[in-house]
């Protein structure tokens, strides 16, 4: 699959226009927007390399804008509005907003933050997604994998306290998480988008300024791992939401996130189970187990057996996809025998890796038997998952339905297959799910070559039109 290239970042040339009619240097202007900030109770630390960037069109988080127009308007002896500075909601937001890994920990905290406050700016302009053009649709593979070279390479973050701001505690760090769980269930529940709007407020409001307010390193360490928890979550509502796009900046950050909190086993967990799935999801099996060998020499001697069976089942989903049936199954025993492992209590799992159990690892199989063309296999593990799966995971009950479908379809029992699907509809009719559509999707095209069959005719003529072939 050809992605679309990249746009390269535009040079925000209002703001350099008025900053030479101000006559400022970029340190110059850096004090008086930290002197201007500072009269309103913000605590801003920026300096001249910080204008470069703004001139080279990085847009600023929160607040900043609007004190850049307070600043330089005093200058100036004259008001200075943010669409005047190439601030404003309306500007055109860059497209590499997102895409890198950071070398340092405050450009790990600027580009987190100007992604989340990017989404939220943009959803509240009502023009869409800026830099996610095109409803978010457009990947660059290769901007998957660099990340994960980046966070094999990059030492760990040797401090994270900060000493100013207001004072952050594990109170604070517990709340993030309570919220991370309830949105996770409201998310299982009833898709994301009746939720990701929640998250990237949450985010951009609450979590950031957490992470701009003083802290101890323990504390640092946790609020790192809880924002990259949520970040995560941001990323797989955006791939539900129909913005692999977005997801991919999301799930980027959420990697450098984690690195800050030193917790390698979320990072490959970011890797495998976020970055990993959006490359299978987009057809790009070879980056699949890139990622997926990634997340498991980067976490080496630090993931559980749980996590390590959710890495295994990715690779083998790469695998699967390539049409590699060896290497599918020698990856797919291994990530049984991890599981297999976890089951026998050989120690305690982290909260993020309790959700993959043998519910999970089945569907992940389920996906590898059907792109090998194995239908069969693929609806015994089907069958297995959705014996399972708690009623809570409606969206995850859906894709084995679909799964389960696919599977008999393969064998040719087209009757068990129209009858498998119109369980997984009824479903999908509750929830605003964008990966789940696509599933129904999936399974309708491979229904064509049986459309003379009476049961597919009435399978047609019942979902045409309606809200869930639609995508909505």
């Amino acid at each position: 699959m050809t992605a679309r290239p990249l746009i390269a970042r535009q040079p925000n040339e209002r703001l350099l226009s008025l900053i030479r009619e101000a006559g400022c240097s970029n340190a110059g202007l850096a004090r008086r927007v930290n002197m201007c900030a500072a009269e309103r109770g913000f605590d801003f630390r920026y300096d001249k390399t910080s204008v470069a960037r703004w001139i080279r069109g990085q847009q600023p988080r929160g607040r900043a804008p609007d004190v850049i127009a307070e600043a330089l308007g005093r200058k100036l002896g004259r008001p200075v509005t943010v669409d005047e500075i190439g601030m404003g909601t309306a500007r055109q937001l860059t497209s590499s907003v997102g895409l890198h890994f950071a070398s340092g920990l405050s450009e790990c905290l600027e580009q987190a933050t100007e992604l989340w406050h990017s989404d939220v700016a943009r959803r509240e302009s009502g023009e869409g997604l800026g830099p996610y053009a095109a409803g978010g649709s457009h990947v660059a593979p290769a901007a998957l994998v660099e990340p994960s070279r980046d966070w094999l390479i990059t030492p760990a973050d040797a401090e994270v306290a900060r000493s100013s701001g207001p004072r952050v505690g594990s109170a604070d760090v517990e709340a993030v998480l309570a919220t991370t769980t309830a949105l996770v269930d409201l998310d299982r529940r009833w898709g994301a988008g009746h939720v990701r709007p929640v998250v990237a407020h949450y985010l951009n409001s609450v979590v950031a300024g957490l992470l701009s307010g003083s802290y101890r390193e323990t504390v640092g360490r946790e609020l790192f791992g809880a924002a990259a928890r949520l970040t995560e979550l941001a990323g797989y509502m955006a791939v539900d939401s129909g913005l692999p796009g977005l997801a991919q900046r999301y799930y980027i950050q959420a990697l450098r996130l984690a690195q800050a909190a030193g917790d390698r086993g979320f990072g490959g967990y970011v890797l495998a189970a976020g970055m990993s799935h959006l490359a299978a999801e987009l057809g790009n099996p070879r980056e699949v187990i890139q990622l997926a060998r990634a997340a498991q020499e980067g976490s080496r001697g630090r993931a559980t057996p749980r996590a390590e069976a959710l890495f295994l089942a990715a690779e083998a989903r790469g695998y699967a996809q390539l049409g590699d049936r060896e290497s599918c199954r020698r990856a797919a025993s291994a990530a049984l025998a991890a599981m297999e492992s976890a089951g026998a209590g050989s120690g305690e799992e982290p909260a993020w890796i309790a959700h993959f159990d043998a519910a999970y690892l089945a569907d992940e199989l389920a996906h590898c038997h059907r792109d090998l063309g194995q239908g069969r296999a693929a609806s015994q593990r089907a069958a297995e998952a959705l014996s399972w799966h708690p009623e809570g995971r409606a969206r995850r009950r859906a894709v084995g339905l679909l799964l389960l479908a696919t599977g008999h379809l393969q064998e040719g029992d087209v009757e068990a297959a129209c009858g498998a699907a119109e369980q997984a509809g009824t479903l999908l009719n509750g929830l605003r799910s964008g990966r789940g559509a696509h599933y129904f999707e999936d399974f309708t095209t491979r229904l064509e070559p049986h459309r003379s069959e009476p049961v597919v005719r009435e399978f047609a003529a019942r979902w045409e039109g309606s809200a869930v072939a639609a995508g909505v």
